[in-house]
């Protein structure tokens, strides 16, 4: 975080922390049960993909904190994190099942440099929503107090190793369609899957003219095919991920979790947490469960929990963890604000 960023984000703390203060747990819970919650101060957390080897490597030798927290990880993991976010090799760290626990350790261990500071700790206390891209939702609630560090590592190792297993199990893949709004990015979807034969769908919303389809591989080439002679895309790019996240060819996957999820202990949280699923903040505990379950088989809406936010009167939002992509996101979405971006 740049230091202008940090003074505006204490400058912004400053002017709430004595209601912050004020505030109870009590009525911190009725503000998230309310629909009519006012934030102010936003918390973002990053999804798989923005991982990069090198991440971690001077957070870790700069603050204490995030080590232990590391260490932690690794006693749960049964390997070294950091060593794998440090050194790689690149094809270990962009796996699903390793990916997905390095994403979410790493943005908890930012918060820890955070606190290092003054202004950070102002920053964090000021914080009355957060939100995570797919994956960041567990670190968003973990923030949030719903989950325990170690409870939300073991739940993300769990959907990272359920999810390979399930798009090894089904060849399956995804690609980022640009230049197309989100009715012609359904249209084009439906059209691959009518042409192919095979199942095809938007499985991530994430601004106008950037979202991302899911779906058999024989309908993600023909997507490619067809996206600008008939469609007029700018582009359709192949991600690089293991298979069809946020379909329901992820339902195997979304069983297994479910049945992690029940045996997880959780807390109502402390702040609304935005579900990627119904853009509604969690209530309790029950809801969390269903909602991350449904998650893997359901598109992300990123772009309608933005444009929430920002309809609701968001002032200011930072994104903490590897990467600046919803601090991206969010220029696509609103050039006017200013997203920071607090990266390890």
């Amino acid at each position: 975080m740049s230091a202008s960023a940090s003074l505006s984000i204490s400058a912004r703390a400053t002017r709430t922390s004595r209601t912050r203060r004020a505030t109870t747990r009590a009525s911190r819970s009725v503000v998230v049960r309310a629909a009519d919650y006012a934030p102010k101060n936003a918390f973002f957390f990053p999804g798989q993909g923005a991982q990069k080897v090198g991440m971690a490597k001077e957070l870790c030798e700069e603050c204490p904190a995030a080590k232990a927290m590391f260490d932690k990880a690794s006693e749960v993991l049964g390997y070294d994190l950091l060593d794998v976010c440090v050194n790689g090799p690149a094809e270990k760290l962009n796996s699903t099942a390793v990916s997905q626990p390095a994403i979410y350790v790493s943005s908890l261990a930012a918060l820890e440099k955070m606190k290092m500071t003054p202004e950070g700790k102002a920053a964090i206390d000021a914080v009355d929503v957060v939100a995570g891209l797919s994956l960041g939702e567990y670190t968003a609630l973990t923030f949030a107090d719903a989950l325990s560090f170690e409870d939300g590592l073991k739940l993300v190792k769990i959907r990272g190793e359920s999810m390979q297993a399930a798009a090894d199990a089904t060849p399956s893949g995804m690609a980022s369609v640009i230049g197309l709004s989100a009715e012609k990015a359904e249209e084009l979807a439906a059209r691959a899957a009518e042409l192919s034969g095979e199942p095809c769908s938007v499985a991530n919303y994430l601004c106008n003219g950037n979202y991302a389809l899911s779906g058999a591989i024989p309908a993600i080439d023909k997507a490619e095919e067809i996206a600008k002679p008939e469609f007029k895309a700018r582009m359709l790019v192949r991600l690089a991920v293991a298979g069809a996240f946020h379909t329901d060819f992820m339902a195997p996957a979304a069983e297994q979790l479910k049945a992690a999820l029940d045996a997880t202990d959780m807390k109502e949280p402390r702040i609304p947490v935005v579900s990627n699923v119904d853009v509604k903040p969690h209530t309790d505990a029950a809801s969390i469960r269903t909602t991350l379950a449904k998650q893997l088989t359901n598109p992300v809406q990123w772009e309608t929990t933005m444009t929430t936010l920002l309809g609701k009167g968001l002032e200011a939002a930072t994104e903490v963890g590897p990467g600046a992509v919803i601090s991206g996101i969010m220029k696509r979405v609103d050039k006017s604000f200013k997203c920071e971006n607090f990266t390890v």
